[in-house]
């Protein structure tokens, strides 16, 4: 793990935990789950979230299914809380899939990146809970047709890969939800208590974080992506791909500035050179995921202190509004 003067936590007594549906399908404490971002949510950062109450999530949008194998089975040895793993649909097709999370032991997955009828019905009937990521009203109704369990509702700020269309989670969040009766995850610009608070405001029952947690000290990646993302300000991301498929959200960078300006459609790239940004920390070797939400991210700081200051932060949010506006 990276070295970080925020790596020590101070001893504290946890907060309540927080129920909603999510929570309780989930297994955990609290209604916070951590983006399955490639090469990144892997063992050491999931199970810090699982540690911490929140639902780690394990990727398996860069395919090597034999290095996440031994990822969920490090899991093991580092928690003995839930935690689940995201299919990302546009990298991982063979039905098989089926298959290799209930051998793993998994009991809860996210599908992304494609047709929710992919793999809803074979993963339900295997007694998995599945919720899927969607971008739109459309894509959540499908999903619900499906028969997902729940949705991830990822609006267009958020870090990634996303829709060229992209709709605001302001917008997209408290839409889905006045459409649908099944639990949603809201996912983008979310960070701290205030915009839980906010997201729970428009409908959601849990949230998702992933710039927040590419931030974090027990993140994997290479200080220099973390110090980027403390630097970033609100308007310091692009969209890459804006009329190609598919569509990133990146951090400002020189490489990314270039490439905004490319009419031919960019693409991640060879995953050694991938790799040399993520743990190497050449910022000309790959671009740098991230959204808007780094503009409010001001420091590194350990998984356990984001998310116990996230749910205190919500309670006294959610209390304040309640004492301030009630009749």
């Amino acid at each position: 793990m990276n070295p970080s003067p925020a790596d020590a936590t101070i001893e504290r007594e946890p907060p309540a935990p927080v129920r909603t549906r999510v929570s309780e399908m989930l297994g955990v404490d609290y209604p916070i789950v951590q983006a399955p971002m490639g090469y990144i949510a892997r063992a050491q950062l999931a199970s810090a979230v699982s540690n911490a109450g929140g639902l780690g999530i394990i990727e398996s949008s860069t395919g090597q299914l034999d290095v996440i194998r031994d990822e969920i089975a490090s899991m093991a040895d580092r928690t003995v809380l839930p935690f689940g793993v995201n299919v990302a649909q546009l990298f991982v097709r063979d039905p098989a899939i089926v298959d290799f999370l209930v051998d793993n032991g998994v009991r809860f997955v996210t599908t992304s990146a494609g047709d929710p009828t992919m793999f809803t019905k074979a993963l339900k009937d295997a007694g998995l809970t599945v919720f899927h990521v969607v971008p739109s009203l459309r894509a959540a109704l499908k999903a619900v047709d499906a028969g997902v369990d729940g949705l991830v509702v990822e609006g267009g700020e958020g870090g990634g890969f996303k829709a060229q269309r992209d709709v605001s989670t302001m917008v997209l969040l408290p839409l889905v939800c006045s459409k649908v009766d099944v639990p949603v995850i809201a996912a983008g610009g979310i960070c701290d208590g205030r915009s839980m608070a906010a997201a729970f405001a428009l409908g959601a029952e849990a949230v998702q974080m992933g710039t927040r947690m590419v931030s974090a000290a027990e993140s994997p990646v290479h200080q220099n992506w973390k110090d980027l993302i403390v630097a970033t300000p609100e308007t310091g991301t692009i969209m890459l791909n804006r009329f190609h498929k598919p569509g990133f959200r990146v951090l400002a960078t020189p490489l990314a500035e270039r490439l905004e300006q490319s009419s031919e459609r960019v693409t991640m790239g060879e995953p050694g050179r991938i790799t040399d940004w993520y743990f190497g920390g050449d910022a000309e070797a790959m671009f740098a995921f991230g959204g808007q939400v780094a503009g409010r991210i001001e420091e590194i700081r350990p998984v356990r202190d984001i998310l116990w200051d996230t749910i205190d932060e919500f309670r006294a949010v959610t209390a304040s509004l309640g004492d301030r506006f009630a009749t």
